[in-house]
């Protein structure tokens, strides 16, 4: 049967573009429109879709607050459509953390102009959000909503180090003022460039044959007993000098249940989130907000430092470098060789050639299975590999992937993973 989903938007403009993408492919259907988040919640309980797509900004009842109201009368997989602005990707994040699965950048000329890579992208999101699991992620959002902490000026794992940091923290106020930019080929650093660029083909001929948008259930299983199973967590007793952290859809909210319940770890936090441009420095900013840890959009030329975290730019792929004993971003425009800008394998597999198998790799919630390959190249360096388990996933997509491929060490849900971390870590 066709996946049914209901339109929500102000705009007939949109909701009449919108319905011509839909059904333009014959696995979907329009059942239903609404011009507002009032007749949204309405429709949502007369109508019973498989999908609602909500715009955030809307009279009568503006998006999160229809968001709000679908999910505690008749809980429905949402995908939220947001403008390209602060205040939008603000206003997304909120109605992330009321119960929404994913989300968009309302483009309208991606839609007037009917780009054939845009509308696929459209249709392939509303067929993931459709596979959602929402009961579980309303329960997270949930949680991760009302979550506070206060950073202490020192860390209980301050014996791990021998200086105390003083790094000054500066987090824009607009999209544009920290917005990442890509590398420059000015004379004064041709030499850097080349060296990057050499780094980045090198990386994307280990990647030559991944697909990182392959649907995880069609790789094989080699977990033997184990497959989609909950593990009981062990120590591995090894030595992690960073934490990198895959994850896509649902992401944003588990990232959530993570970061802001980590202690100060004395190691970087790397994260690369599925996630278009404009939104990752509002995101950055929000889990900043709410953790120890100081996070941050990350910048070509930052070096990474222990109990910072760094979260790859939107739309730029995220790679790393070595210079006088430390780690450089590097952080580059992507091509079409690889599905995802950001890409979890990209920097996963630019991690595993600076720190080899001394980092804790960990793939959260999302679909495809773009880390897999990156987590691979860990393992084969001796590093310890962890995926959220099936029951906690908004799309059990990515970490599923790792699971079949044999090179998990831990299947965790996602409330005992930062609890995990913490042990792990521990001297």
């Amino acid at each position: 049967m066709a996946i049914r989903v209901l339109i929500v938007d102000d705009s007939a403009f949109f909701r009449k573009r919108l319905t011509e993408i839909i059904t333009g492919d014959n696995t979907l259907e329009v059942c239903g429109e609404a011009k507002d988040g009032r007749e949204g919640v309405e429709l949502a309980a007369k109508l019973r879709p498989d999908v609602i797509t909500m715009d955030v900004e809307m009279p009568v009842m503006d998006g999160i607050t229809a968001v709000k109201e679908i999910m505690a009368k008749t809980p429905t997989p949402i995908l939220m459509f947001s403008s390209l602005t602060v205040e939008g990707a603000s206003s997304t994040f909120k109605a992330l953390e009321a119960g929404a699965i994913d989300f968009m950048p309302k483009n309208f000329d991606d839609i007037a102009h009917r780009r054939e890579d845009a509308l696929n992208q459209l249709r392939a999101s509303i067929k993931a959000v459709s596979k959602s699991r929402v009961g579980r992620r309303t329960s997270f959002a949930s949680s991760s909503a009302t979550t506070t902490t206060t950073r202490p000026a020192t860390s209980s794992f301050a014996s791990r180090t021998t200086s105390t940091l003083n790094t000054t923290r500066t987090v824009g106020s607009t999209l544009s003022s920290t917005r990442t930019t890509s590398l420059q080929s000015s004379p004064a650093n041709k030499g850097a460039l080349d060296a990057t660029h050499m780094a980045y083909e090198k990386i994307q001929t280990q990647l030559a044959n991944v697909d990182q948008g392959k649907p995880a259930a069609a790789m094989k299983f080699t977990f033997g007993d184990n497959a989609d199973k909950t593990t009981i967590f062990k120590k591995s007793g090894k030595r992690h000098d960073l934490i990198a952290i895959g994850s896509s859809t649902g992401g944003p909210i588990a990232l959530q249940n993570v970061i802001p319940k980590l202690p100060l770890l004395n190691v970087p936090i790397v994260i690369v989130q599925h996630m278009p441009p404009a939104f990752t420095t509002t995101f950055a900013q929000r889990l900043d907000a709410l953790s120890q840890y100081t996070v941050v959009e990350a910048k070509d030329g930052d070096i990474l430092e222990p109990n910072h975290c760094y979260i790859a730019p939107g739309g730029m792929q995220m790679i790393f470098e070595r210079a006088l004993g430390k780690t450089k971003v590097r952080i580059l425009k992507g091509d079409n060789r690889v599905v995802y800008h950001p890409c979890v394998d990209v920097s996963f597999a630019s991690l595993a050639q600076q720190y080899g198998g001394k980092v804790l790799s960990i793939i959260l919630t999302g679909m495809g299975s773009d880390g897999c390959e990156g987590c691979r190249l860990f393992k084969r360096q001796g590093g310890v590999v962890w995926a959220q388990n099936e029951e906690t996933c908004v799309v059990y997509g990515m970490p599923q992937a790792v699971v079949n491929a044999g090179i998990s060490d831990q299947v965790l849900p996602l409330e005992k993973i930062a609890g995990c971390i913490v042990e792990e870590m521990k001297p």
